[in-house]
């Protein structure tokens, strides 16, 4: 029997995606957003990609600054999460709105967010607008980890983490791992 197809408005319709909360500024002066447009755009060197509307508070500091952490939280948190995106820096600090805690980075001026188990401390190395949003792409100059969401081995374990995943105007948890990467080939 053949599977009826249903064509649909063009839109941004592939999920999951994951959720970060990015911090801007530095130390004194400093502002989370957070941002559902994201992803790993390069291996080699390690780079990441933030979307954000030039609208947004933390879009001018970024651009001013050109540095920014990409924090990630745990599913946990996700009403802390979602405050960041729901807010404006320009009319309240949300760190001391939520009460998140700052934490110097190794090698940027915006500082980590403690309560958050990952970060990635980025240096933009370009940036493109495409409409509704600028991308900026980020080199990733540190890893900073919760020496407890690392296995025994000290690589990062995702089911320790527990990303939050959007889709659709909804978060998500990851579920179990189903598979590896290579689980295909034949041997496996």
């Amino acid at each position: 029997m053949a599977v009826e197809k249903v064509r649909l408005r063009s839109a941004t319709m592939l999920f999951p995606v994951p959720v970060v909360v990015v911090t801007v500024g530095n130390m004194e002066h400093a502002n989370l957003v957070t941002v559902a447009w994201t992803g790993v755009v390069c291996s080699n060197p390690p780079m990441v990609g933030i979307a954000l509307r030039p609208q947004r508070h933390s879009h001018k500091i970024l651009k001013e600054q050109g540095d920014f952490v990409v924090n990630i939280p745990s599913a946990e948190q996700v009403k802390l999460v979602d405050y960041c995106g729901m807010h404006s820096g320009r009319r309240k600090d949300k760190f001391t709105a939520t009460g998140l805690t700052k934490v110097p980075a190794t090698k940027v001026s915006p500082p980590l967010v403690e309560e958050f188990p990952l970060h990635l401390e980025c240096r933009v190395e370009k940036s493109l607008p495409l409409g509704s949003h600028e991308l900026f792409i980020g080199r990733v100059l540190a890893v900073v980890a919760n020496r407890e969401v690392l296995d025994e081995t000290g690589h990062i374990d995702p089911s320790r983490v527990a990303p939050l995943a959007y889709a659709l105007e909804r978060y998500y948890s990851l579920g179990p791992q189903v598979g590896t990467f290579g689980c295909s080939r034949s041997d496996n």
